[in-house]
C-alpha cells in the first residue's frame, strides 16, 4: 500500500524530513480532539441556529439589533467594544450558511487532522488561539461595524504555521492553495481582513515550531500575550489615540 506524500517536516528536528522506511508499519494515526470538537461545534451549532443565522446576516441592520437578530457567536465591533469579547474567539464555531460551514469544515478535515497529529493537541490548540484572534483583530481593524463569523480566519492561520514547517512540495502545494483562498477573500461579504489577520499570525507560530519543540513552548505564551493586546486595542478604538 502506497504511502500519501508527506507535507511538514518534523518540527522538533529542525530539518529535513527522514527517509522512507518501506519496512515499518504504517503508525495509526493519532486522534484529533481539537479538530474534531471544532467540526462537531460548528455543525451542531448550525442546525440549532441556522433560521435565525442567515437573515441575520444577510440583513442591514446596525447595532445592538444585529445580536438580537440571531449572531449571539459573530465578532462584531459595537458589542466587543462593550466587553463581550468571547466573540474574538466563538465566532469561528458560527457559519452564515450550509456552503460556508461546508468549505471550512472540508478544510479542517484535511488541513487540520494533519497539522494536529504532525505537533500535538496542545501546541495545536494554543496556535488556533492565537490565528482566532488574529483573525478577529484584523476585522475590528478594518470592518468594526460588520458582523463576522467563521472560521475562515483562524484556518488561514494554519497555512501560516504550515509554511516554515512543510517540505519544498508541501510549500507548493500550499502556494497554489493560498492563491485560491486570495481569490476568495476578495468576493462579496468574504472577510479579507479575517483571513489576513489568521494568516499574519500563525507566520511567528510556525517559525517558532521550525526552531523546535523548546523553543515553541517558550515562544506560544509571548505569542498569545501578544494577540490578546492586539485584540484588545483593536477592540476599543476609542483607546487608540488616548482619547
Amino acid at each position: 500500500m502506497a504511502r500519501s506524500p508527506r507535507i511538514l517536516e518534523d518540527p522538533s528536528s529542525g530539518g529535513s524530513p527522514p527517509g522512507p522506511q518501506p519496512d515499518a508499519p504504517m503508525p495509526r494515526p493519532r486522534w484529533t480532539p481539537v479538530c474534531g470538537t471544532l467540526i462537531v461545534s460548528c455543525v451542531a451549532l448550525y442546525l440549532l441556529g441556522a433560521n435565525q443565522m442567515l437573515p441575520a446576516l444577510s440583513s442591514k441592520q446596525a447595532g445592538l439589533e444585529l445580536a438580537e437578530a440571531g449572531i449571539p457567536l459573530a465578532v462584531y465591533g459595537p458589542l466587543v467594544q462593550q466587553g463581550e469579547y468571547w466573540r474574538l474567539l466563538s465566532c469561528v464555531f458560527a457559519h452564515g450558511g450550509p456552503i460556508h460551514l461546508l468549505f471550512n469544515m472540508m478544510v479542517v478535515y484535511s488541513l487540520g487532522f494533519m497539522l494536529e497529529r504532525n505537533i500535538g493537541s496542545w501546541r495545536f490548540l494554543g496556535l488556533c488561539i492565537v490565528t482566532a484572534l488574529g483573525g478577529s483583530s484584523f476585522a475590528l481593524f478594518f470592518d468594526f461595524d460588520r458582523p463576522m463569523v467563521g472560521a475562515s480566519g483562524m484556518i488561514l492561520g494554519w497555512a501560516g504555521v504550515m509554511l516554515p514547517i512543510a517540505t519544498e512540495q508541501g510549500r507548493k502545494q500550499l502556494g497554489v492553495w493560498l492563491v485560491q483562498m486570495v481569490v476568495i477573500s476578495l468576493l462579496p461579504g468574504v472577510s479579507w481582513a479575517g483571513h489576513l489577520g489568521g494568516f499574519l499570525f500563525g507566520l511567528p507560530c510556525g517559525l517558532a515550531l521550525r526552531l523546535g519543540a523548546p523553543v515553541y513552548a517558550r515562544a506560544l505564551p509571548l505569542i498569545l500575550f501578544i494577540s490578546a493586546v492586539v485584540a484588545m486595542f483593536a477592540a476599543h478604538p476609542e483607546r487608540r489615540w488616548g482619547f
